[in-house]
């Protein structure tokens, strides 16, 4: 079974279980400023999860785009990459439990609508319970009618990880949940003790390929303050791994996600297992990357495509590969049918991977050798390009230790490079919900009305991203805002506020609100049923998130900065006071 067809076959099973499909988000958050890009199929949805209801209902499945960066140093083994595919589905305060557990053990292995996997080569994990929620017998109990007893296993807390219970981090919605793990080695391992089923986890000769999160808790500043106001389910498994286990492989290069950059790769003069992987998984995560708007800089997400690009550079360069070979690599990547016909990938898309290769190939011989001489990885990083952690991994394969503090000293120094060292936004926790977040969001619909009515009805909204302190807003435009500009559109958000406008929703099939003339940068991520927030006659968008219930709450807008971001786009940063 190829994996085009197995996240066909998902979603199918979930659809005749009364589930609506949604399209994935992309991987750049919208109004999340805490992470860099979406790392679970749970982070578009968390004001749902948190009881804010969805339009398109109570259960809801789909495949969501994904990064994580935070194993990279693990890319190479069997099962580790940087972008995968998340299958999941959703249960907003509905089914609990019992339904989600017998569905995954049925899509599992049933050879009719499901995968067919071997159910003797399943093992299952449960929490076991710690201060802040007890032991979950309920789950142990329920997969007792699918499972032998002695295949279900209770997990705590191990010295470094809490198994078995997840969450986005410090603030958000948090539970138990139940893992399976699949057994991919060729003679099969059959019934474990624990700690031998403990062992081949370590081995990897068994792999996990799907969770289901219960969530039923809420935590803020990193305890578990309660019980959400309903319960829900969020299931999890990545396309990768399961297409492993699938298709008889022991490692997710093998499957037909990656053998065709795998094959490309297998040619260069001086092949090596681990570069290879590491080659065809970073220049896929930077297709993925680019198609949804990231460019290669010094800060954030760009800092991030770019220490990927450059990773994969310096390992083609160990295995002799030339630089035409990652170009083809890419190549591969985007035609893949798998990927055909449900990701879009731009022209640029290949020119943004081979521009940024070459301009980092002229520096590479220069700064290697000043890497070889010892030098400071701050001259590094501002003269030849060179992350931080590719000088570091260079730097440990010859045994010497480098002070990150210091590197991020220096690096707060330099204005421009201040948030160089982003790395510490993939701890993964969720932007808030709260009282002015909500605000600021509500502000942004009226502020994009004060530019399309002050600048001209061109105007778009290119992107938006939103804290507890500010708002910053990206649109279509393409020059700088006069004084005068920038001052009336100022003063028709502040006459709105003072309006005091109602601001209301309906839930609309797309193409009904399109011919209302709603607006939105966001709509492909709804479906065919979409909700459009009005807010009195002045503002009618596409929109998801929560929103005031009248524009006089807001308090004063003030427009604290305007500039480019790129040819044709501009940004506003405004805050409320």
């Amino acid at each position: 079974m190829q994996s085009e067809e197995i996240r066909k076959r998902f979603l199918s099973f979930f659809e005749k279980r009364g589930h609506i499909v949604i399209p994935s988000a992309s991987l750049v958050p919208e109004n999340d400023s805490s992470v860099l890009f979406n790392t679970a199929g749970m982070q578009p949805l968390v004001p749902y999860l948190m009881g804010y209801p969805h339009p398109q209902g109570k259960r809801l499945v789909n495949v969501q785009k994904c990064v994580r960066t935070q194993d990279i140093e693990e890319v190479g083994d069997k099962t580790h990459d940087t972008f995968f595919e998340m299958l999941g589905n959703w249960s907003l305060g509905d089914y609990f439990k019992d339904d989600a557990i017998k569905w995954s053990f049925e899509l599992l292995t049933s050879k009719e609508e499901g995968f067919g996997l071997d159910p003797n080569r399943l093992y299952i994990t449960v929490f076991g319970g710690n201060d802040d929620a007890p032991k979950d017998q309920e789950s142990f109990d329920i997969w007792k009618k699918y499972m032998p007893e002695n295949r279900i296993y209770f997990l705590t807390w191990n010295g470094k990880k809490e198994p078995n219970w997840w969450d986005a981090g410090e603030n958000g919605p948090c539970g138990p949940d139940t893992e399976m793990f699949y057994d991919t080695t060729p003679e099969g391992l059959g019934d474990m003790t624990k700690e031998e089923y403990l062992a081949a986890d370590d081995r990897q000769d068994v792999v996990e390929i799907w969770n289901d999160v219960f969530m039923e808790y809420e935590k803020r500043d990193g305890k578990v303050v309660g019980k959400l106001q309903q319960k829900n389910v969020d299931t999890g498994s990545g396309l990768e791994r399961i297409t492993m286990a699938i298709q008889g492989k022991d490692n997710i290069f093998d499957t037909d996600l990656f053998s065709s950059a795998i094959k490309v790769l297998s040619n260069v003069p001086s092949p090596d297992i681990r570069s290879l992987r590491i080659i065809a998984d970073h220049i896929r995560t930077s297709v993925f990357m680019i198609a949804d708007g990231v460019v290669p800089s010094n800060t954030d997400r760009g800092y991030v495509l770019r220490r990927l690009l450059r990773r994969a550079y310096v390992h083609a360069r160990k295995v002799d590969a030339e630089t035409e070979t990652l170009n083809t690599v890419a190549e591969v990547i985007i035609e893949n049918p798998s990927y055909k016909g449900l990701y879009n990938f731009g022209q640029e898309t290949r020119s943004v991977v081979m521009n940024e290769i070459e301009k980092f190939k002229i520096t590479l011989e220069s700064g290697l050798k000043q890497v070889e001489k010892g030098a400071d990885p701050f001259t590094l990083f501002t003269s030849y390009g060179f992350p931080f952690e590719l000088t570091e991994e260079i730097a440990n394969e010859k045994g010497v230790v480098l002070d990150r503090t210091k590197f991020e000293q220096e690096m707060k120094r330099h204005q421009e490079l201040s948030r160089a060292g982003g790395q510490k936004k993939f701890k993964g926790g969720l932007a808030g919900h709260g009282e002015m977040e909500v605000k600021y969001h509500t502000a942004t619909h009226l502020l994009h009305g004060a530019l399309r009515e002050v600048l001209g009805k061109e105007v778009f909204q290119k992107g938006s991203n939103i804290t507890s302190e500010r708002l910053r807003f990206d649109f279509s435009f393409t020059r700088k805002m006069t004084e005068e500009e920038r001052s009336k559109v100022e003063e028709l958000v502040n006459e709105k506020i003072r309006e005091s406008l109602p601001v209301t929703y309906q839930d609309l099939p797309l193409e009904e609100a399109q011919k209302l003339g709603a607006i939105g940068l966001f709509e492909e991520k709804y479906g065919d049923k979409v909700r459009v927030y009005r807010i009195g006659d002045f503002s009618l968008e596409l929109c998801g998130g929560p929103h005031v219930e009248s524009t006089g709450v807001l308090g004063k807008f003030k427009i604290v900065k305007e500039e480019a971001v790129s040819t044709g786009v501009r940004r506003i940063k405004a805050v409320l006071e």
